[in-house]
């Protein structure tokens, strides 16, 4: 798979495109993803996938939208579903301006495009102008073809990117692997921190996470932990610290890998947050700590051990 970060940078011919943000690669993006990769292959041509980054209601309404995926995460994803090019073009004023016509014409030209297939309520161009109807109408004059996927729903509603993220908002991480299809993730370099869980015997690795992706809330999870292709069971904090630092003002990620003994300072870890234990708690004592973390860790070994 390989992955652009501008359309000018692409040359491509009769390429089978899907658009739209696809933040977390959900169920429902999916089933657009792989009826888009068996048509393609189905008639011997590449299948393309265009992004936007950073999200396109962030740029126009200026709300803080924290992403489910980063442009990466969100890459693989779909690379691993069979995509043969992603391309991430940055948004911004300037691109929601452009008319859907003038849109059209520019991926013709750089991907050749020959069939386009998008969801339900896609739009874009100027005014989202670019709905279905209109893209055919573009499509018959540059030659292209267009189908509408409906959307898929649960007993939830229709599943969406905006439900996620309120389910990681609130730490229901069991309804947010639902909608997604996979756990939720968090990943980034191992750092050094203060090293005050060595010193009581439960040493964590201190990930360095895009601070642009939603963040569950503050607490201790049951997660699975990722170091390439291995895999361990965690339990996780994010948060404040309040025993120890209750100023801090950023959340910290801070994972206890169970049955685990290795450095692995500048790796990347990945968490897949399984269920939330419990809220974040300052504790009087570091022995009250102690005693909760002995309680966290056993949680969490009998919780992953039934899903094993």
């Amino acid at each position: 798979m390989q992955h652009y970060h501008s359309l000018e940078e692409v040359t491509l011919k009769n390429s089978f495109l899907t658009v739209g943000v696809f933040d977390g690669v959900h169920r429902g993006h999916r089933e657009i993803i792989h009826k888009l990769v068996q048509d393609a292959r189905a008639n011997d041509s590449p299948a393309v996938v265009l992004t936007f980054d950073p999200h396109p209601a962030s740029v126009l309404t200026g709300k803080d939208i924290r992403c489910l995926t980063t442009p990466d995460e969100r890459a693989d994803l779909l690379g691993s579903l069979g995509v043969d090019a992603v391309i991430t073009q940055r948004f911004t004023r300037d691109l929601s301006t452009v008319a859907a016509h003038e849109y059209m014409s520019r991926l013709k030209t750089h991907l050749g495009l020959s069939h386009l297939l998008i969801g339900y309520d896609f739009a874009l161009g100027k005014g989202r102008e670019g709905n279905a109807p209109r893209l055919t109408e573009i499509g018959s004059e540059l030659g292209y073809t267009v189908e509408v996927v409906p959307a898929l729903s649960d007993e939830s509603g229709v599943i969406s990117s905006t439900e996620i993220r309120k389910l990681v908002s609130i730490g229901n991480m069991i309804e947010a692997a639902k909608l997604l299809g996979y756990p939720y993730r968090m990943s980034g370099e191992v750092i050094h921190g203060a090293g005050r869980g060595k010193k009581i015997n439960f040493p964590t690795a201190n990930v360095d996470y895009a601070k642009e992706k939603a963040a569950p809330p503050n607490g201790i999870y049951a997660c699975w932990a990722r170091l390439g292709n291995e895999r361990f069971m965690a339990a996780t904090n994010i948060g404040l610290n309040p025993t120890f630092t209750p100023e801090r003002q950023i959340p910290s990620l801070e994972a206890y890998l169970l049955d685990f003994d290795r450095d692995i300072y500048g790796e990347v870890l990945t968490l897949e947050f399984v269920v939330r234990l419990r809220e974040e708690i300052r504790y009087t004592t570091v022995e009250a700590l102690i005693d909760q973390i002995h309680d966290d860790v056993n949680q969490t070994r009998n919780i992953l051990s039934a899903t094993m």
